[in-house]
C-alpha cells in the first residue's frame, strides 16, 4: 500500500492543526479531551508520514542532481541507493501505522478466567493464568484490581475478575481470549500421569459510563450473604451482590468486598462492560469473519494456546508458532513475545487485506 503525496501533506496539515488547537490554551473539557485523543492517535501517523516524505524529498533532490565532481556525484549515488532501500520499509512502517484502529484499544480491559475441564486442577491453571496476567500487567506498568474471584481450596480460582488499567491495554491483552490448555501432572494426581486441563479467558474493553446507557428499570438485584470456599461464611452481613440485566439476561455477582455498596458498584462495573462487549459484537457483523480470518475471533470457545509442562514449551495454535520456554511466559516476561508474534501476523493480515 503506497500513500500519495498528497495524502501525506494532508496528514501534516492535520497534525499541525491539532498541535495549534491544543496550545492555543482555548479548548476546555469534552473539547479539550476529544482534541488530546485525536492528536494522540495522530502522532505516530503524522511521525511515519514525515520520514517518509522527508525520503522522498531527498531522493528526488539527489536524482535530480547533476553535480560534475566524480566523487560528489558517488556520493549522491550511494546516497540514493540507501535511500531506496530503506524507503520500502519506511512506506511499510507508515502503512502499518494507517492501518484503522480498534476504538477500544486505548481502553482499560477488564480480564475474566474461569475454570473449564478438569475440576481442581483446571482451577489452579486458571490462577496460574492469572498470576501470569498480573505480572505482565506490572511489566507494563499496569494496574490490576481484583473486581471478584471464587476460589476452592487448594488455592484455584474457579472464576476470577479483574480490572487491568493502563496505557494500550485491551489492544495488548485482547489476543489472550479463548481457551487456553494445559497438559501436566496435577499436584492431586498420585500416580504420575498427564491430564489435560483447560481453562477460558475473556478480556472485554472497559467503557466509559456513557458508552452504556443502563436503566435502574432494566435491573434485578438481589443482596444475599457472601460464602468462601467450602460454604464458610466470610461474614455476617448481606453484603453479596447479584445483579441480572433483564433486557439481555446477563448476571452478574460480586462478594469479595464487605460493603454491600462497593460489591454493586464492581458488578456494575463489569455489567458494564459485558454489555458494552456485547453491543460491539452486534455492531460488527458483518465484519466478524474476517476477525476471525486474522488470528481468531476471540471467541471463548476457541482453543488457542497449549502449555505443555513436560516438553516446557507453550505453542499458540493460531499461528503455529512454538516456544521452549514455558517458565518465562508463566512468570509473565515471555508473554510479550507472544503477544507481539499476534500482533504481528494482525497486521500482516490487514495490510494484505487492504492490497488486495
Amino acid at each position: 500500500m503506497t500513500v500519495s503525496d498528497t495524502r501525506l501533506a494532508q496528514i501534516a496539515s492535520r497534525f499541525a492543526e491539532l498541535e495549534a488547537r491544543l496550545a492555543s490554551g482555548t479548548l476546555e473539557g469534552p473539547a479539550f479531551v476529544a482534541a488530546s485523543r485525536d492528536y494522540a492517535e495522530l502522532e505516530p501517523v503524522a511521525r511515519a508520514a514525515a520520514h517518509v516524505s522527508t525520503m522522498r524529498g531527498e531522493l528526488a533532490a539527489l536524482s535530480a542532481s547533476s553535480d560534475p565532481d566524480p566523487e560528489m556525484r558517488a556520493l549522491a549515488e550511494e546516497e540514493i541507493a540507501h535511500l531506496r532501500s530503506a524507503l520500502p520499509e519506511a512506506e511499510r512502517a507508515l502503512a502499518i501505522a494507517m492501518l484503522p484502529r480498534d476504538s477500544a484499544d486505548s481502553r482499560p480491559a477488564m480480564l475474566e478466567i474461569r475454570a473449564g475441564t478438569g475440576g481442581d486442577e483446571a482451577a489452579l491453571f486458571a490462577a496460574d493464568l492469572y498470576r501470569m496476567y498480573e505480572r505482565f500487567a506490572a511489566e507494563q506498568g499496569w494496574r490490576v484490581e481484583m473486581v471478584s474471584a471464587n476460589a476452592n481450596e487448594i488455592g484455584g480460582f474457579k472464576e476470577v475478575v479483574a480490572n487491568v488499567a493502563g496505557q494500550g491495554v485491551f489492544a495488548r491483552l485482547k489476543y489472550e481470549s479463548g481457551v487456553h490448555r494445559v497438559q501436566r501432572v496435577p499436584v492431586t494426581e498420585s500416580g504420575g500421569r498427564i491430564h489435560t486441563s483447560a481453562a477460558t479467558v475473556a478480556v472485554l474493553p472497559e467503557p466509559d459510563e456513557v458508552d452504556v446507557a443502563i436503566e435502574d428499570k432494566d435491573l434485578k438485584i438481589d443482596i444475599y450473604r457472601a460464602s468462601g470456599a467450602g460454604g464458610q461464611h466470610v461474614n455476617t452481613t448481606d453484603s453479596a451482590v447479584r445483579i441480572t440485566h433483564l433486557p439481555s439476561g446477563i448476571v452478574v455477582t460480586c462478594q469479595d468486598e464487605r460493603s454491600q455498596h462497593k460489591n454493586k458498584a464492581k458488578a456494575m462495573q463489569v455489567l458494564r462492560a459485558r454489555l458494552y462487549e456485547k453491543m460491539r459484537d452486534e455492531a460488527q457483523g458483518a465484519e466478524a469473519e474476517a476477525r476471525k480470518a486474522m488470528v481468531g475471533s476471540g471467541d471463548r470457545s476457541e482453543r488457542i494456546r497449549t502449555y505443555n509442562f513436560p516438553q516446557g514449551r507453550v505453542t499458540d495454535h493460531r499461528i503455529n508458532l512454538t516456544l521452549h520456554r514455558l517458565p518465562e511466559i508463566l512468570e509473565g516476561p515471555g508473554l510479550g513475545e507472544l503477544i507481539d508474534a499476534l500482533a504481528a501476523e494482525d497486521q500482516v493480515k490487514r495490510l494484505a487485506a487492504l492490497d488486495a
